[in-house]
C-alpha cells in the first residue's frame, strides 16, 4: 500500500483500464410483438369465417352438450372466462372427441392466458376434425398466433402454410 501513496490515482486508472478491456455485451434481440388476446381471437375467428362458404362440418349434439356450449358462449360474451372454461370442460367430458368443443376451449384458454394449453387443444381439435374448412382454419390460425406470440417465426410460418391447406375450392356452377 505504501507504493500506492505515491500514485493516488493508480487504482482509478487501473479500474478504467480493466473496464476498457471488458467486452461489451451484444444488444438483446428485440422482444416479439405481443398482440392483445382479443386481437388473437379476432384473427382466429376471421380465419374460420373466411372458410365458411366452402365447407362446414357440424356434428349432431346431444342437448346437454349443446346447452353447455351455449352457456359457455354466453359466458365468453359476458367476459366470464373461467365459467366458460368450466362449462366447456364439462361438455368435453360428455363428448371428448368433439373437435369444435376442443377449439372453443382453446380460444377460452387464450383468454385465460394459458397459451401452451390453447395450442395443445387446437392441435388435438385438428387431429380429430375434418382437416378442411372453417374449423381447420381456426385450429391452424390458433397455432400461428401462439407461435408468433412465443417468438417462433419458423413455427408460425409453417402453421400459416397449414391454414392455407384448410381451403377447399368451391365447385364451379354454370
Amino acid at each position: 500500500m505504501s507504493s500506492l501513496k505515491h500514485f493516488p490515482l493508480a487504482p482509478a486508472v487501473l479500474a478504467l483500464l480493466l473496464a476498457a478491456c471488458a467486452t461489451p455485451e451484444p444488444p438483446a434481440p428485440p422482444a416479439p410483438q405481443v398482440r392483445a388476446d382479443s386481437l388473437i381471437i379476432a384473427s382466429i375467428k376471421a380465419a374460420g369465417d373466411k372458410e365458411k362458404s366452402i365447407i362446414d362440418v357440424n356434428p349432431l349434439r346431444e342437448p346437454g352438450v349443446t346447452s353447455l356450449q351455449d352457456g359457455a358462449n354466453a359466458d365468453v360474451l359476458a367476459g366470464r372466462y373461467p365459467d366458460a372454461a368450466a362449462k366447456l370442460d364439462q361438455a368435453i367430458k360428455l363428448s371428448p372427441d368433439s373437435p369444435d368443443l376442443l377449439q372453443d376451449r382453446a380460444e377460452v384458454a387464450i383468454r385465460l392466458h394459458d397459451y401452451a394449453g390453447a395450442e395443445k387443444l387446437a392441435h388435438h381439435s385438428w387431429e380429430l376434425g375434418p382437416r378442411l374448412g372453417p374449423l381447420c382454419a381456426r385450429n391452424w390460425q390458433t397455432i400461428v398466433e401462439l407461435r408468433d406470440r412465443a417468438g417462433d417465426q419458423a413455427g408460425a410460418a409453417s402453421a400459416r402454410k397449414w391454414v392455407q391447406k384448410c381451403h377447399v375450392e368451391g365447385v364451379p356452377r354454370y
